[in-house]
Parts: C-alpha cells; structure tokens; sequence
C-alpha cells in the first residue's frame, strides 16, 4: 500500500479531477486550536438542520475526524474557504457520482461530511491550501447552484457515531491500522488516535485502505461500526 506522505499537498478539483503533490509551506495559520496536542471533538456542531451550506463536490469521501489537505484555487471554493474561516463555519464535502456535461449536472451522493478548517498555508504561487478535518455526517436533501457557480445544499446533520469497545476478533485490523497509520505520520499528526475504539477503527481504515470510491461511500453510509469492520475485513485482505 503506498500513501501520501507529504503534507501540506497540492490538490485541484478542475474538470472532477482529484491531484495531490507536495508544495512548500510558506504561509500557515491555525483556526482550531488544538487540545492536548490533538484535534479533538471536531464534531462539536451539534446536529440539525442547515440550509444554504456551502458544498464542496469532491471525487473522494470525507470521513469524520479524518484529513482532507487541499489546495484551492478555484475563486469559487476560494471565496467559500474565506467565508468559512471568517464565520468559523464548515462546509459539506460529497462525493461526485458521475459527471454531467457541467457542474450544474453533477450527480452527488446523497451522504456527505462537514469539514472544519484546522489549518492553512499560502504557497509561493500565493495559492491557497488548507487542512481540512471531518466533523459529523449529513444526508443531502436538496441543492442549489449561485451565480459564482458555488453549490449549496440543505443538509440534515446526522448524529456523531458513539464510541465501541474494539472486539477482541478485529484486533488484527486495529494492529494494521497502527502501521499504517505510522507509515502516513505527517498527514495524521495531531489527530487523536483511538486504536481500540471500533468506530474510529473502521472510519480510518475506510479511508485509508485502497479501496474503491463505492466501497468508501458504503462505508461512510454504514451506522454500525462493527458492521463497518464486518464489510472492510475481506477488502482488507485482498488490499494485501
């Protein structure tokens, strides 16, 4: 398994197209501060209804309590990071099912993930890029694209999932997780680790297992993580 072990990367969602590579950190600032050198209850929001949250459409799943780096350069996505830092908001981040022939087409799914801004760097091209982290999960009900061409959703914030006691027959996973986890060290620094809580074990492990994007969207849909942990465990043996 190969994993990105540079941070902060260079990413672009032009065209649907997902790119990551590394750039210098010139610029950064923090906008969460952390607690005990973790990012820790990033899904303080408690959950309800939003209307109007900004959408950042993504071929990739966002997880809560996981890493998203990206660099932003989009006016659209550019304005949207700003007005999120300023009001200390989130925003949703879905995955594009498939592309139509405009942005106004494109099929998303109906599952998504708030992200928090936890941090931000200016590169030498004055790009900007942030480190984004999953907060709770929503369900989709409706959209609306504004003239910048910035989507918009009407979420209904869905529960944070509760903790689970890691059963002793996934214990084998939880020790995989921990090397891989140690493998992509930079991008994970400051984030809690919870090896022996069956939810937080199967969230990462469906983000970091090279799986299929259908698969990590059935993952994020899952509310039970043992369920979770039943689904990855064959994925996770033919990942080897």
């Amino acid at each position: 398994m190969q994993g990105n072990l540079n941070w902060p990367p260079k990413a672009s969602t032009e065209g649907g197209k997902f790119i990551t590579q590394a750039v210098p950190d010139k610029r950064r600032g923090r906008t969460h501060k952390r607690r005990g050198g973790s990012f820790r209850r990033l899904s303080a929001y408690y959950w309800r209804m939003r209307t109007g949250t900004p959408l950042f459409p993504l071929p990739t799943v966002l997880f809560p309590e996981g890493p998203l780096p990206l660099r932003v350069f989009e006016p659209r996505y550019v304005d949207m990071v700003g007005r999120c830092m300023r009001d200390d908001e989130p925003f949703g981040v879905v995955r594009i099912e498939d592309n139509g022939e405009s942005s106004s087409e494109e099929r998303l799914c109906r599952t998504g993930t708030l992200a928090i801004i936890a941090d931000w760097f200016q590169s030498d091209g004055g790009l900007l890029g942030i480190l984004a982290i999953g907060s709770l999960r929503f369900q989709l009900h409706a959209t609306a694209l504004q003239p910048d061409g910035l989507r918009v959703g009407d979420i209904e914030e869905l529960p944070p999932e509760p903790q689970v006691p890691l059963p002793p027959e996934f214990v084998s996973m939880s020790s995989a997780l921990q090397h891989l986890i140690q493998k992509l060290d930079r991008l994970y620094q400051g984030i809690e680790t919870r090896f022996d809580d069956a939810s937080w074990v199967s969230l990462r492990l469906a983000e970091i297992l090279p799986i299929g994007l259908e698969h990590k969207q059935h993952c994020l849909e899952l509310e039970d993580p043992l369920e979770r942990l039943r689904y990855l465990r064959p994925l996770m043996r033919a990942s080897r």
